[in-house]
C-alpha cells in the first residue's frame, strides 16, 4: 500500500492548518523537490498529494522536520509500499547489532545512530499512513511496538555481546547473544500488548537468572545487570544529534525504591507470593516476554499466573485497582468531561476506563476461564463478550470507543513528538487535532468526542463506581447510635420488615463491628454502601425478618466480609441469589459461611444459561485440576471443585434452571469425574511408593444412586472397587513391593481417604463400601473372578436388585468391559417370577417394619414412595431382562425411569407406568429441593418461608396444603401398582 492510493480518492480530507502554516509546508516541499526528482514530481503534478504533503506538514511542525532533515523519506514514500519501507526499517534494527566480516562488531555509537534514524523513518511512515486514513490505529500501535521489540532486543543483544568480547561473561551462542542468557526483558503495559502509542513510553520490566551459567561469579549478577541495564537505557533513551530511541521507565519491577533495575528471578517470585499488590496483577496481564531469553520469560511468566489470575476470584481485589483511577481523579483534576483540556488516557471516558474495565475482569474471572488473558484491549472485549461476561454490543461499543480515542492521542502526540494525552486549552489548536482527524470543524469533533466520553463513562461507572448511600428512595437507612433512628424503622416498615425494631438493633450489632467479618473499618464501609440494596433485597422476600436473621447468622459465622460486600455490591444479580438461598435453603447458607469460596462460581454470568453437562463438568475440571501436580494438591483441588460445583449445581435447581432430574444427573456426573480423578491420582501415588503390579488392572463400579444417575446434593457414593493381575506375578515391582491382597487392598483405602478423609477443604464424598460382596464382613477390593463366581453363586435377590443399578465408573477398560459381561450374564440368567416376587415383597415389608417412615414428606420410605418405584423397576429387571444398551464398550445404565420403561411393558400396564414414572418425577423434584435446603427431614410447620414457596412452584400448586393432598393421592395409586405387580395379596400398610 502507498500513498498513491490517495489519487484515488476525490479529497484527502485533510485540511491544512492555516494559510500561514501552508505556504511554510509547501516552501518546504519545494526546498525538498529540488533534490528529490520524485518530490518535484508529485508537486507539478499536483492535485491529491500535494494538497496531503501541504496538509499534513502544515498540521505537524514534527513531521516537517522529519522531512527537513530527511527528504529522501518522502521521495521513498511516494513511491515505495508502506508496509515494505517498514519492515525494513524495522528488520535494519533487529540486525544493526550483528558484527560484519569487514568492520566485526559495531560500536555503541554506531548502534545508537541506527536505532535513532530508523525511528525517525518509522515515526514520519507511520504519521502519513495514519493521517492519510490508510492505516487503522491498530496498525499503528502493532508497528510502533514491532520497532521497539526489536530495538531493545538489538541493544541487550549488543550489549550481551559486548561483555563477551570483553571477557566479563560467557555465551552460550555468539550469534543469539540472548539465548540461554537467563536475561529476561518483559514489556509491560501497552509495550506488552502491541499497542503502543506514537510517542509512547516503554514500561519494561528486567529479570536475571544468576545461576544461568554465563556469568564467572553469580554473585555479583545483581551489580553485572544493573551497569548493563543503565547502559540500555542510555542507548534507548538519551538525546543525540539523531534525536531518541524510545524513553524507558523501568518503575514496574517489583518494589522499585529498594531494588536493583534488573532483579533476580528468585528474588521477584517470592515477592509477587508474599508482597505482590493488586495493581502489579493487572499490571502482569499485558506482559511479555519482548527481548532477551524469550524462553526464560516465558517461563517466568508461567509461574507467575497463580499471582495473576486467582484459583478463588478475588472481588475485593477490584476496588484497589479501581481505587487508582480515583486517586488519579482527584489528583490530576480529571473529574468531569470536557473537550478543551480534557485528558483523554486519564480523564472520565478515556482510554485508562476502557483498559480497567477489561483488565478488572479479567483478573476476576481469568484463573477460572483461561480464554480471558489476553494482553490486547480489543482482544480482551471481544473474550469478555465471548464467555457472555459482558454484552456483545457493549464489547462493539468501547472496541470503537478505544481505537477512536487512540486516533485522538495520536494526533496529539504526532504534533511535536511530546508524551501528552490532553487536548488543547485553545480553539486554535483544537483546530489542529480536529483537521488532523479529518473533521470539518471543532464542533463536530466536540460532539464526536463528548459522545464516545460519555459512553466509556457510562459503561465504567455501572460496572465499578458505587458511591457510599445512606438512604434509599423509600427513606432513611441511619444504624449509627444506640437509638434507633425513627425515619429509619419507617423505611424498615416499608420495605416488608414487621420486626423494624428487631432488624435495626441487629444491623447496628454488624456496624458496631461485633463480629469478624464486620472489624475492619473498609468492611464497615462497604457493608453501608451496599445496605440500600441489601435490605430492599431482603424486604422483597416472604418473612423478611427471618431471611435477615439468617443472613445475620451467616455473617456471624464467616470470617472476613470485605471480599463478600465487594461482591455483592458489585453484583445485584449475585445479592439477589444470596437472599433467595437465606430465605429458602439454610444448608446452602451454612455452606456458604464455612467455605467462603463456593461462591465465587456465582459470578459467573452464564451460570444460569448453562445446563451443568458432563462435558461443561469436564473441561472445568480440567482447567481447575490441571495445574496441580503433587498428590495432595490434586485431592485438594478436587475437594475445593466438588464442593463448588455441587453448590452451583445446588443454585441451578433451587432457581429453577434445572430441575431435579437434571440436577441428579449432574450431581452423578459430577461424582463421576471426581471418582476417575482421584483414582488416576491414586494410582500414581501407589506407582510410586510400591510400582505396578504385573498385569494389575482396575475399575471402579458405581451402585445405587450413583449407578443410577439419581444423587442428590447431600448424598455418599456407593462403590465396588474390582480388580486382576497375572496369576503368575507374587509381588508389585516398586521399591516397597507388596503381595496382590495388600496392593489392591491398600489401593482401596487410599481412593476412599481420598474421597471421604477430612482435611481443611472438606471431604470430596462420604464413601459406601457395603454393596460389596459379602457385605462388610468381605475384603474392601474384589477380584473379578470372585465378583463373578459370588454374584452366580452366592448373591441374595436384594443384592441382584442392586446390581440393576450397577455402572461402570472408570478404571482399565479392559476389566470394565470383563465387569459389563459379568452384570449383563447375571441380570439375563432366568428366574421364576413368583419367587423374585415374594423376595422383593418381603424386603420391602422388613424395611417397612425396620425403617417406618418419619413422615409424610419421607419421599423415599412411605409407603407409594421413592423405594417401591425402585423396587418395581428392579423387579421388572430381574423377571424381564433385555440386552444391555452398549456404547463404545460401556454398557448403558439406566436411571429408574428408564429401567421401568425398557423393562416394565408386560409387568406394569402402560396407565400405570406412566403413573409410576410421574410420581417419581414429582418425588424427585421435591426431595431434590428439600436435600438441597435442607439436608435433612421436612417439616412444614419449620420450614423457611423461600423453600415453601420453591416446593410449591415444583410441585406446580398455589400452597403446600394442595401438595400435600397431590402427594397422598399419588403414593396411593403407586401403593396400589406396587401390590398388584407383585401380586400380593394384600397391600402393606400405609400408616
Amino acid at each position: 500500500m502507498t500513498l498513491r492510493r490517495l489519487t484515488d480518492l476525490r479529497e484527502t480530507q485533510l485540511k491544512s492548518f492555516n494559510q500561514t502554516e501552508a505556504k511554510a509546508a509547501l516552501s518546504t516541499l519545494k526546498e525538498m523537490g529540488a533534490a528529490q526528482p520524485r518530490v518535484a514530481e508529485m508537486l507539478a503534478s499536483g492535485g491529491v498529494l500535494k494538497e496531503f504533503f501541504t496538509a499534513a506538514f502544515s498540521l505537524s511542525p514534527y513531521l516537517r522536520d522529519i522531512a527537513v532533515l530527511r527528504p529522501e523519506l518522502v521521495a521513498d514514500v511516494l513511491s515505495e509500499p508502506l508496509e515494505t519501507l517498514l519492515g525494513e526499517a524495522v528488520d535494519q534494527v533487529r540486525q544493526c547489532w550483528k558484527p560484519s566480516s569487514e568492520n566485526g562488531a559495531p560500536s555503541e555509537a554506531e548502534v545508537m545512530a541506527t536505532l535513532r534514524r530508523a525511528k525517525a523513518k518509522v515515526s514520519l511512515l507511520l504519521a502519513l499512513a495514519d493521517l492519510a486514513g490508510l492505516f487503522h490505529a491498530r496498525e499503528t500501535t502493532a508497528w510502533l511496538t514491532r520497532l521497539a521489540d526489536a530495538a531493545v532486543a538489538s541493544a541487550v543483544d549488543h550489549l550481551l555481546l559486548a561483555q563477551h568480547h570483553a571477557g566479563k561473561l560467557t555465551l552460550h551462542d555468539l550469534d543469539d547473544p540472548a539465548k540461554g542468557s537467563g536475561l529476561i526483558v518483559l514489556g509491560m503495559g501497552k509495550l506488552g500488548a502491541f499497542e503502543l502509542n506514537y510517542s509512547s513510553d516503554i514500561d519494561i520490566v528486567i529479570f536475571f537468572d544468576p545461576d544461568s551459567g554465563i556469568l564467572p561469579d553469580p554473585l555479583e549478577a545483581t551489580e553485572f545487570y544493573g551497569r548493563m541495564m543503565r547502559r540500555l537505557i542510555r542507548i534507548l533513551q538519551e538525546r543525540t544529534g539523531d534525536g531518541y530511541v524510545f524513553r524507558t521507565d523501568l518503575r514496574l519491577r517489583p518494589d522499585p525504591g529498594s531494588t536493583p533495575l534488573a532483579v533476580p528471578v528468585e528474588a521477584a517470585l517470592i515477592y509477587y507470593e508474599g508482597r505482590g499488590q493488586n495493581w502489579e496483577r493487572a499490571a502482569y496481564i499485558k506482559a511479555r516476554p519482548m527481548a532477551g531469553d524469550l524462553a526464560a520469560g516465558e517461563a517466568f511468566l508461567r509461574q507467575l499466573v497463580p499471582f495473576v489470575y486467582r484459583k478463588y476470584l478475588d472481588y475485593a481485589a477490584i476496588a484497589d485497582i479501581h481505587s487508582i483511577k480515583r486517586q488519579i481523579h482527584a489528583h490530576k483534576g480529571h473529574g468531569a468531561i470536557a473537550v478543551k483540556g480534557h485528558d483523554v488516557k486519564l480523564g472520565r471516558g478515556g482510554i485508562r476506563e476502557i483498559e480497567f474495565f477489561a483488565q478488572t475482569q479479567q483478573l476476576i474471572a481469568g484463573g477460572r476461564m483461561p480464554d480471558l488473558r489476553e494482553r490486547q484491549t480489543e482482544k480482551a472485549l471481544a473474550a469478555l463478550s465471548d464467555a457472555n461476561w459482558i454484552r456483545p454490543e457493549i464489547a462493539k461499543e468501547l472496541t470503537e470507543a478505544y481505537w477512536f480515542l487512540r486516533d485522538v492521542e495520536h494526533r496529539i502526540q504526532m504534533v511535536r513528538d511530546e508524551q501528552l494525552h490532553r487536548l488543547p486549552e485553545t480553539e486554535t489548536e483544537l483546530k489542529r487535532i480536529a483537521y488532523m482527524l479529518g473533521f470539518a470543524d471543532t464542533a463536530a469533533f466536540a460532539a464526536k468526542l463528548e459522545g464516545v466520553l460519555r459512553t466509556v463513562e457510562r459503561r465504567y461507572a455501572k460496572l465499578f463506581e458505587q458511591e457510599a448511600k445512606l438512604s434509599t428512595g423509600d427513606g432513611n437507612l441511619v444504624f449509627t447510635g444506640q437509638n434507633d433512628d425513627p425515619e429509619t424503622l419507617k423505611t424498615l416498615s416499608k420495605l416488608g420488615f414487621e420486626r423494624p425494631a428487631d432488624m435495626s438493633r441487629v444491623i447496628r450489632t454488624w456496624h458496631n463491628g461485633r463480629y469478624r467479618a464486620t472489624q475492619s473499618v473498609e468492611a464497615r464501609e462497604r457493608l453501608t454502601e451496599l445496605m440500600p440494596d441489601l435490605l430492599t433485597a431482603f424486604g422483597r422476600s416472604k418473612r423478611a425478618d427471618e431471611a435477615l436473621l439468617r443472613f445475620d447468622g451467616f455473617l456471624k459465622a464467616l470470617p472476613a466480609g470485605i471480599q463478600l460486600f465487594s461482591l455483592l455490591g458489585n453484583n445485584p444479580g449475585l445479592l439477589s441469589l444470596l437472599v433467595t438461598i437465606m430465605s429458602a435453603a439454610p444448608r446452602l447458607a451454612d455452606i456458604i459461611a464455612a467455605r467462603p469460596h463456593v461462591f465465587d462460581g456465582m459470578l459467573d454470568p452464564g451460570l444460569m444459561a448453562e445446563i451443568p453437562t458432563r462435558d461443561y463438568l469436564a473441561e472445568r475440571l480440567m482447567t481447575f485440576v490441571g495445574g496441580a501436580h503433587h498428590y495432595e494438591e490434586i485431592l485438594d483441588r478436587l475437594r475445593i471443585f466438588t464442593a463448588e460445583q455441587r453448590f452451583l449445581i445446588g443454585i441451578r435447581l433451587l432457581t429453577g434452571a434445572i430441575t431435579g432430574i437434571q440436577a441428579g444427573r449432574a450431581f452423578t456426573d459430577l461424582a463421576d469425574l471426581v471418582i476417575e480423578q482421584a483414582l488416576d491420582a491414586v494410582r500414581d501415588e501407589m506407582r510410586q511408593a510400591h510400582g505396578e503390579y504385573p498385569g494389575g488392572r482396575v475399575a471402579v463400579m458405581g451402585m445405587g444412586k450413583l449407578g443410577s444417575f439419581e444423587l442428590t446434593a447431600g448424598s455418599d457414593v456407593d462403590l465396588i472397587l474390582l480388580y486382576d493381575y497375572d496369576d503368575a506375578a507374587l509381588e508389585s515391582d516398586g521399591a516397597k513391593p507388596l503381595d496382590a491382597m495388600r496392593y489392591f487392598t491398600r489401593l482401596t483405602q487410599r481412593l476412599m481417604a481420598a474421597l471421604s478423609a477430612p482435611t481443611a477443604e472438606g471431604i470430596v464424598f462420604e464413601v459406601d463400601l457395603r454393596l460389596r460382596p459379602s457385605g462388610n464382613k468381605g475384603p474392601v477390593a474384589t477380584r473379578i473372578n470372585a465378583f463373578r463366581k459370588y454374584q452366580q453363586d452366592e448373591a441374595w435377590t436384594w443384592e441382584h436388585m442392586a446390581l440393576s443399578r450397577a455402572r461402570l465408573i472408570c478404571g482399565d477398560e479392559s476389566l470394565m468391559a470383563q465387569a459389563n459381561a459379568v452384570i449383563a450374564e447375571v441380570m439375563q440368567s432366568p428366574r421364576e417370577r413368583r419367587k423374585v416376587a415374594a423376595d422383593v415383597a418381603e424386603m420391602r415389608q422388613m424395611i417397612e417394619t425396620e425403617k417406618p417412615p418419619k413422615s409424610a414428606w419421607d419421599f423415599k420410605l412411605m409407603p407409594g414412595g421413592l423405594i417401591d418405584i425402585e423396587f418395581l423397576a428392579q423387579y421388572a429387571c430381574l423377571v424381564a431382562p433385555q440386552a444391555a444398551e452398549v456404547d463404545g464398550g460401556h454398557v448403558l445404565a439406566s436411571g429408574t425411569a428408564l429401567a421401568l420403561k425398557r423393562h416394565g411393558e408386560g409387568l406394569i400396564g402402560a396407565d400405570d407406568l406412566d403413573t409410576c414414572i410421574a410420581a417419581l418425577a414429582l418425588y424427585t423434584e421435591l426431595s431434590q429441593i428439600i436435600r438441597l435446603c435442607l439436608g435433612d427431614e421436612f417439616d412444614p410447620k419449620d420450614a423457611p418461608a423461600g423453600l415453601i414457596e420453591r416446593l410449591c412452584a415444583a410441585a406446580d400448586q398455589p400452597n403446600l396444603k394442595l401438595v400435600e393432598t397431590d402427594i397422598k393421592r399419588t403414593a396411593k395409586a403407586v401403593r396400589a401398582i406396587f401390590t398388584a405387580t407383585l401380586s400380593l395379596k394384600s397391600p402393606p400398610s400405609e400408616g
